[in-house]
């Protein structure tokens, strides 16, 4: 075993020493070391009820003959970072998670990992981790949230939070409806009620195999999502008697299941640069044309909010990603995952329960996947958008640019109700060296929609969406502005075009005049000068690479 190196032979006198210092009995150096690596905190939503899951994965551990110790890992609630500096530390942390799981590892020797997770950067920082170390691992994402009522209104955070604040604003509802709503939209302990980015995260992790059947969409209270913890503990001791490692499930064929899996959820465009990241620490080359080209072959089968009134409830009730699964089977590969089954066994044991929530694919909501990848001279290096979230009207736009050099100058004209009709507000310098951290414009595209001009204005940046983004909404803008990409030479008037069933977003100026700009152009210097943010900025990469740190 790994952990042999710190626990057997003569020169290891006195590393045993310090491990009976913890209260392990001389038995104990004969199992497996296990850590379990627990994001539990007490301000996220999602985690707090991570203390129950981590005893059941502890009972799983013990019985079948593994020694658990846990660790705690550092988490950020994108919710409560939105809209202010603390945004900048969000996809940041991603890489000081997998670092810092490296870093437990292979100073302790520990022979596998269980990953208890559940938010937005968590789960890849986690999952890029194991790709990395690839030492016998297991997730468990700990679950969605249930949507709150009012009265016999489902709920859900975006739309009754984010979205209702700008319609308060308007005076369309009053301030108290307004705290009604805060306090009844997210009613207790799980991850964000719509396919947001957390859940979005936890649906590719069970597609990519490396968590058990049934654990994506198991909701946070429910004894189920105990019962899959504690089955977890169990199969990590298997997994390491077994010598299955995440490189042996994390195949290029898995990706592409967990790509395929996302097109038809309607997932989140986070997920392009998570599961780009993920590959990367897995040794696989992923191409950002990979996702439109998957996008281009699976149809939309799921509308969950925020592009539809589903939650991921109801995706759970009517059989959850297996049952997915199953719809999909006539395009996935047939990869093995940890649980033992391949992907379309897991398929086949699957039933459906609901012929709306997942539809058939000949009745699709949409002919092709959640999200698109374009490009143009905006975006030589690609941008992404969440197709399945833009209506009809809004899949081709032309509008006049609003320019904005961070979200914050952006949201005060969005507010002030100054952005209007034909509007293509820009916001820039909010990358991932530019912002840095590349920070979610949830709070402008949840205010332009909650003013009601979803359908006639549209939203591009160089930095990122939330999963409950919805409307023409175009991200990752690749080169950003602070590597010198063409978002940086926009001036306010200019047209933009933006055309998502070709796959285009350009600027309709001529070469002549974007080079006479560049002549002139200087980027602005950066926003932070110190600390971690400024170490990610020099090392970070662009997005279309996954926005890697190397």
């Amino acid at each position: 075993m790994r952990s042999d190196r710190i626990k057997k032979g003569i020169e290891r006198v006195p590393h045993r020493a310090l491990l009976y210092a913890t209260g392990i009995r001389k038995k104990t150096l004969d199992k497996p070391f296990i850590l379990v690596a627990t994001s539990y905190n007490d301000i996220i939503p999602g985690h707090v009820g991570m203390r129950d899951l981590e005893r059941f994965i502890e009972r799983g551990i013990c019985a079948a003959g593994g020694a658990p110790f846990f660790v705690g890992i550092p988490g950020i609630c994108d919710g409560i970072a939105m809209g202010h500096a603390g945004m900048h530390y969000s996809l940041a942390s991603r890489e000081l998670i997998a670092d810092s799981l490296e870093t437990v590892v292979q100073a302790h020797a520990f022979d596998a990992m269980v990953c208890l997770t559940n938010c937005d950067k968590i789960t890849p920082g986690m999952l890029m981790a194991s790709a990395r170390l690839n030492i016998p691992t297991i997730v468990v994402t700990a679950g969605p949230m249930l949507s709150g009522r009012l009265m016999q209104k489902k709920l859900a955070f975006v739309h009754d939070t984010f979205e209702a604040l700008a319609r308060a604003k308007k005076g369309e509802i009053s301030e108290k409806e307004l705290s009604c709503l805060e306090q009844e939209a997210c009613p207790g302990a799980g991850s964000c009620q719509g396919l947001y980015t957390a859940n979005t995260m936890a649906c590719v992790t069970e597609s990519l195999g490396m968590s058990l059947p049934g654990c994506a969409t198991s909701l946070a209270v429910l004894a189920k999502k105990k019962r899959i913890a504690e089955e977890s503990g169990e199969k990590i001791v298997e997994l390491v008697h077994n010598n299955i490692k995440p490189r042996d499930i994390m195949t290029k064929a898995a990706f592409e299941n967990a790509i395929m899996v996302d097109m038809a959820l309607g997932g989140s465009t986070n997920t392009v640069l998570h599961i780009k990241a993920i590959a990367h620490e897995a040794g696989i080359d992923l191409p950002l044309e990979t996702f439109d080209k998957l996008s281009k072959k699976v149809p939309n089968i799921c509308c969950i909010e925020p592009a539809g009134e589903h939650m991921m409830e109801d995706l759970e009730y009517a059989g959850g990603i297996p049952a997915v699964l199953k719809r999909l089977e006539n395009k996935l590969h047939n990869a093995m995952t940890l649980s033992g089954k391949t992907i379309k066994e897991i398929a086949d044991e699957a039933v459906i329960v609901d012929d709306n929530v997942i539809r058939r694919q000949e009745n699709a909501y949409r002919k092709e996947g959640g999200i698109a990848v374009l490009f143009g001279n905006l975006a030589p290096d690609g941008a992404v958008v969440k197709q399945s979230a833009v209506s009809a009207k809004m899949m081709k736009f032309k509008g006049r640019a609003r320019v904005y050099d961070s979200e914050e100058e952006a949201m005060k004209d969005i507010l002030g109700e100054n952005i209007k009709k034909g509007d293509c507000v820009v916001i820039r310098y909010e990358g991932p060296k530019g912002g840095p951290g590349m920070r979610e414009m949830l709070a402008p595209t949840s205010a332009i929609v909650g003013l009601g001009l979803a359908e006639d204005v549209a939203l591009i940046t160089d930095g990122r969406f939330s999963g409950g983004t919805k409307g023409p909404c175009i991200g990752h803008i690749s080169p950003e502005a602070a590597a010198g990409g063409i978002i940086a030479l926009v001036k306010e008037g200019d047209e933009i075009e933006i055309d998502i069933p070709n796959r285009k977003l350009n600027l309709l100026l001529s070469e002549e005049e974007i080079k006479k700009r560049r002549k002139t152009f200087k980027i602005i210097p950066p926003k932070i000068t110190g600390g971690y943010l400024a170490r990610y900025a020099k090392m970070v990469t662009s997005a279309s690479t996954g926005a890697i740190v190397e």
